[in-house]
């Protein structure tokens, strides 16, 4: 009896191991919402375990891997469109791909819209591809959708916390600009007038005053905040969410509106150039003026429509910046920013009119007005050519490479300089004779930020203005990747002279290796630090034993963060280049390559009888089939009938540790010790 307790106590511990390397962190809810007679959402909702996050619909080429919907149509619906995010959060940017994406954790919600071409019910079938990343792995996963178009279930996507922090981040971004907008030209001069107005209350108690202050900020507030929320509303009620977040996406991307607001910046900064005014319609001031002279609500309501309208040429382009940063498809978000900007903007007004004496306070409008406005020009063009480049990368036009985008903003930014020095200037403006203590931190603080960027012409990150700036793949001349290509090469050539000078025991000639078979998919992949080595894991092992070899495997991914971590910071290493150059047979092995195999190559597996038709597929299968674990990077060093010469090695950047794995696997296949690994 004790020996079937201890045998089945030795089973149990086996198997143990096994079922916790099966990472499965994303529990996925599918739901159909008709959006009208003719078309329906598949809404799928992730619940994602605390330490992974997962990736957006929408992804750069280089950095992990989007969520992909591959929804089996047929005649009875088609699919309109792409998948889409339902969840928002802030740009992530990611220091090994030197990109920015989006990815969540918490919840996540997606949706795919389709036709409907027939009426009745369907299935709705197929699946959805994505990965998984915590700190140290990443895994490829697919989820299956097994739907029945029918019962119409409605979905409310989540928030998720990184979709808090944002609106967060937004409302005070907007609660800054709207105070900065009481120091534009157009604005302050109005200070005067308001207090002006709110003095003249003879008979009047103080309370009677205070409730006019009160509600004149109401209405500048309702003035700014109510237009945005009518057109929300008006998308909101004819199409649903939908409707606006895909209105608020094309504002964002679409290559018209941004071409529009880049000229509006440019228009904009023209004018604060001095290049001519901006004015509104003079009827439409005089008419809201004259309506003032009342001291009614309809008096103060149309004192606070003169307010925004006169000052809508200095605003007009704060307005638009704080639109487009919200318009990332949530319902109250644009709404919420722009209360918060107008609330700001409105506070000073409302101080004023309760305290009308605190205006001798104020400096006096003069020369200083007209700097700010200078200043101001000059930012308004270094933002306006952000428009211009999101227009670009969306449709490739490559005008506004990283380079010509960083030579605008440095050439910018130093006119600037030149311009608070005295250096330059405009039409109208007095000598600047000397610098005051301000103007001179001013000064120090932009030259800083010049000298800062001019680095980034060369491949410097940058990183502080990574959500500005074009990404670093479109940079022409990177001085970093010349430097690593080229020293590689010259590592390359010396390793080479070295091995021709090498002289071999007893005169005899040097064995190198024969198998020189062409390389399968080697235009689709390539190893890192001139490496070479094979993509199929077949032709490996041919290799292997051609050359009687151990093989080292990578199963690694396009998208794998820490697969390029591990590439960069170990492989790179001198001791794990040169055994991996001479003692290894290398196999990569890419777990999430789309890339369709030949039909004759095509398989149902004996894990989840489910047909393989892609390389990643089926090389997603082959590990978790072979090792039980989908998680990459992950390496295995194997002889060359198939058996593991050690324990596998995951994501760890210990290089000593690594260096003694691959001299103990070396070591194992020398002396046929093989590396026990049980898979159930």
């Amino acid at each position: 009896m004790k020996k079937l307790f201890l045998i089945l106590l030795l089973a149990l511990a086996a198997i143990m191991p096994m079922q916790a390397q099966i990472i499965d962190p994303v529990k996925w809810t599918f739901a159909i919402e008709d959006l009208n007679e003719n078309e329906f959402d598949l809404v799928a909702t992730a619940t994602i375990d605390p330490e992974y996050h997962i990736y957006s619909t929408t992804m750069p080429d280089l950095g992990p891997l989007p969520t992909v919907f591959d929804i089996k149509t047929s005649e009875f619906f088609e699919a309109v469109g792409e998948a889409r995010d339902l969840t928002d959060v802030p740009m992530f940017y990611d220091d090994i791909f030197e990109v920015e994406y989006k990815q969540f954790s918490g919840t996540a919600s997606y949706a795919q819209t389709f036709r409907k071409l027939k009426e009745g019910s369907f299935p709705v079938t197929g699946e959805i591809s994505y990965q998984a990343c915590k700190d140290g792995q990443c895994v490829s996963l697919t989820e299956d959708v097994d739907l029945t178009y029918g019962v119409i279930e409605a979905v409310e996507p989540e928030a998720t916390a990184g979709a808090k922090s944002n609106i967060w981040a937004m409302i005070l971004e907007a609660i800054l600009w709207g105070f900065a907008a009481l120091l534009t030209p157009c604005v302050f001069p109005m200070v005067p007038m308001t207090v002006s107005f709110f003095m003249h209350g003879e008979g009047e108690s103080k309370a009677q005053g205070r409730f006019k202050a009160f509600m004149y900020f109401v209405f500048i507030v309702l003035l700014y905040t109510l237009p945005i929320a009518i057109i929300i509303m008006a998308t909101w009620l004819l199409g649903g969410n939908s409707v606006t977040a895909d209105i608020f996406n094309w504002l964002a991307t679409h290559w018209l509106p941004n071409i529009i607001f880049f000229l509006v910046f440019m228009i904009f900064a023209a004018s604060f150039f001095g290049a001519f005014e901006i004015t509104l319609g003079s009827n439409m001031v005089n008419k809201s003026d004259s309506k003032q002279s009342t001291k009614n609500l309809g008096g103060i309501f149309f004192m606070a429509l003169t307010l925004v309208l006169v000052s809508f040429a200095c605003t007009g382009p704060i307005v638009g910046t704080v639109l487009i940063k919200s318009t990332s498809g949530e319902f109250w978000a644009p709404i919420v920013t722009m209360f918060a900007f107008a609330v700001a903007f409105a506070l000073p007004f409302a101080l004023f009119a309760f305290f009308p004496n605190l205006l001798q306070r104020l400096p006096k409008s003069g020369g200083w007005l007209t700097s700010v406005k200078v200043v101001l020009g000059f930012i308004e063009v270094a933002l306006g050519f952000k428009f211009l480049s999101v227009a670009d990368q969306t449709y490739h036009w490559h005008l506004l490479d990283r380079e010509v985008y960083l030579g605008i903003w440095i050439v910018c930014f130093a006119l600037l300089g030149l311009y608070l020095m005295g250096r330059i200037r405009f039409k109208g403006e007095k000598e600047v004779k000397e610098l005051g203590v301000f103007r001179l931190v001013l000064i120090i603080i932009d030259l800083v930020f010049v000298v800062y960027m001019i680095p980034g012409m060369w491949g410097a990150p940058l990183k502080a203005l990574s959500g500005y700036l074009p990404p670093k793949q479109t940079l022409d001349f990177d001085l970093n990747r010349i430097i690593e290509e080229n020293s590689e090469k010259v590592i390359d050539y010396v390793d080479a002279k070295f091995a021709n000078m090498a002289v071999a025991p007893q005169g005899e000639a040097q064995v190198v290796a024969t198998f020189d078979e062409e390389v399968k998919y080697a235009d689709l992949f390539h190893l890192p630090h001139n490496l070479k080595g094979y993509f199929d894991y077949d032709q490996a092992l041919a290799c292997a034993k051609a050359e009687n070899k151990p093989i080292f495997i990578d199963f690694t991914g396009h998208g794998c963060v820490n697969c390029r971590e591990m590439e960069a910071n170990v492989w790179s290493d001198p001791r794990v280049k040169d055994m991996l150059r001479n003692d290894f047979v290398i196999c990569a092995l890419y777990v999430d390559d789309k890339t369709d195999l030949p039909k004759e190559e095509w398989y149902t597996s004996t894990y989840d009888g489910k047909e393989k038709k892609t390389i990643g597929r089926k090389y997603a299968d082959f590990q978790i089939s072979k090792f039980g674990t989908n998680a990459q990077p992950y390496y295995c060093l194997m002889d060359h009938n198939g058996n593991l010469l050690m324990k596998p090695r995951a994501y760890d950047l210990d290089k000593d540790a690594f260096v003694n794995f691959l001299k103990d696997g070396i070591k194992n296949f020398q002396e046929g010790t093989f590396y026990q690994h049980v898979v159930d």
